[in-house]
């Protein structure tokens, strides 16, 4: 403490002096934020939201706030006229759509709100952040897509170790309530593939905690069920390289992971454009999840209605059963009775 009765304190990362004997939320009502939706964590351990008011800050204190509101809990819509239902659950929550986008590389918002409406998508994931305490009056995604009609999928994208991708994912409970979540931990950051020995270390801690997490692995049908077995909740296999857009490499070991798994699979990574997610629903996966096809397309909107047309019609050919293949030509129309 200097004479002027101030402290020394790290916010986000960020110095700050602030009056001795501040608690938590005398510091977020000081940054204009809402006590009753950040996420707190003080010298690396999470402060509950129910303390926040009487924990007291102390000199030299590193304090991490995100900022995330809700939760996505929804109605299944009702089946159209005609059309038999085909929903899917995963964690016992259903859902009608099949796809599912992420929120990032959009030029603004409003484009993201609009492309997510063309999808036709029912979850969302979204990377957690630091709160920008310099505006906190800044746009924010909850401005413009509500966790109240959309499914917020909390992930760990960018973490490269089992206990960032645990601390980010508790974090994302305390702002918002989650359990769902979407699991990522990444090896190395030129081909952003999994670390499967950090993330199944991170899926076994999470499980124990209460979290139903799905999982992005590699596309091994064996570390696929070593996953499962460790309690995911859905197996999301990468399709090729994150943001690479080459589409499914790999549709033999795809298909295996689905056949032997008692839990939801989903493509996860390298979609490029509408034939990708269609064949990766061909192969028999429960749903596709996508970000830079649709965010960095020509035009995401547009992208976004084929991707949703896509998703549904490769679901529908895989119900109704293709055609066998043969190694020569079969003809159409029979040969008796031919002039």
């Amino acid at each position: 403490m200097t004479i002027d009765g101030t402290i020394g304190i790290r916010v986000n990362g960020e110095h700050r002096r602030i009056r001795q004997g501040m608690t938590i939320a005398d510091l977020a009502n000081s940054l204009g934020l809402a006590p009753e939706k950040v996420a707190v964590e003080r010298n690396l351990e999470i402060v509950p939201r129910s303390t926040i008011a009487t924990v007291v800050i102390e000199d030299a204190d590193e304090i991490e706030i995100v900022h995330f509101v809700g939760g996505g809990d929804h109605a299944v819509a009702p089946a159209a006229e005609g059309k038999a239902d085909d929903s899917w659950t995963v964690a016992g929550q259903t859902f009608r759509s099949r796809l599912i986008v992420g929120t990032g590389k959009y030029k603004d918002f409003a484009q993201n709100a609009a492309a997510l409406e063309a999808s036709g998508a029912e979850i969302v994931t979204v990377a957690v952040r630091r709160v920008n305490v310099s505006d906190p009056n800044a746009p924010r995604l909850t401005d413009f897509i509500d966790p109240k009609k959309v499914t917020y999928l909390p992930n760990t994208a960018g973490c490269f170790t089992a206990d960032d991708a645990i601390r980010t994912l508790r974090l994302a409970r305390e702002a918002g309530g989650w359990e769902l979540v979407k699991l990522e931990v990444l090896g190395e950051a030129r081909t952003l593939y999994p670390d499967m020995r950090e993330t199944l270390k991170a899926t076994e801690v999470l499980v124990k905690e209460g979290f139903k997490p799905m999982v992005y692995c590699v596309d091994d049908p064996i570390a696929a069920k070593q996953l499962e077995e460790a309690g995911a909740v859905a197996i999301m296999p990468l399709g090729a390289p994150i943001g690479s857009g080459l589409g499914i490499q790999n549709r033999v070991t795809i298909r295996l992971i689905v056949e032997g798994a008692k839990v939801p699979v989903l493509v996860d990574a390298g979609v490029g454009t509408a034939s990708d997610a269609a064949v990766g629903m061909e192969l028999g996966c429960e749903g596709i999840l996508m970000n830079t096809a649709i965010a960095e397309a020509k035009d995401p909107v547009l992208m976004a209605r084929a991707m949703r047309l896509a998703v549904e019609g490769g679901r529908a050919a895989y119900l109704a059963g293709r055609m066998g293949r043969r190694m020569y030509a079969d003809p159409s129309s029979p040969l008796a009775g031919l002039i």
